[in-house]
């Protein structure tokens, strides 16, 4: 059986999660403007689950199967990228919050604010982080570990 290529598969993943973050900050800035609506919220829920979810396995196979490889060589990138991992979970935290506040109390203008402003930093920092894992750490990846650590990388990811 082929091993895939597990860059692919990362910038794959980071091009799914770019559709959702679109879709989170599409909705939330909706609310945050127009106010609760049962369609955009539950377009808001379904691509936060995605967030949540997806981005969290993610994050944690970078960090498990690719990040100890490429500190093997340099280890500044992935130091950032964890960084990065830690102030999503932080801000996804807000953002969970306000989601279950506003789901109490559909006409709360502070949450409908926090979520606005939550979902903002959040798509914002992701954006960022998946532009420099996908032109910085990952070509640096491909330029430094050989075809046999990669596959090491591959197997990790299982």
């Amino acid at each position: 059986m082929a091993i895939r290529d597990p860059i692919a598969v990362f910038m794959k993943e980071h091009d799914a999660a770019l559709e959702q973050l679109l879709v989170l900050k599409k909705s939330a800035a909706e609310i945050k403007k127009k106010g609760y609506s049962e369609k955009t919220f539950k377009t808001l829920l379904k691509a936060t689950e995605f967030v949540d979810e997806e981005v969290r396995v993610h994050n944690a196979k970078e960090e498990k199967a690719l990040f100890p490889l490429v500190e093997r060589y340099v280890d500044g990138p992935t130091n950032v990228m964890r960084e990065d991992h830690v102030k999503m979970a932080k801000i996804y935290k807000k953002l969970h919050y306000s989601i279950g506040v506003l789901k109490e109390n559909h006409e709360d203008k502070v949450a409908r604010q926090e979520l606005g402003e939550a979902a903002e930093a959040i798509v914002q920092l992701m954006v960022n982080h998946i532009h420099k894992e996908n032109q910085i750490l990952f070509p640096l990846v491909k330029r430094f570990l050989t075809k046999e650590e990669l596959r090491e990388v591959a197997q990790r990811m299982l």
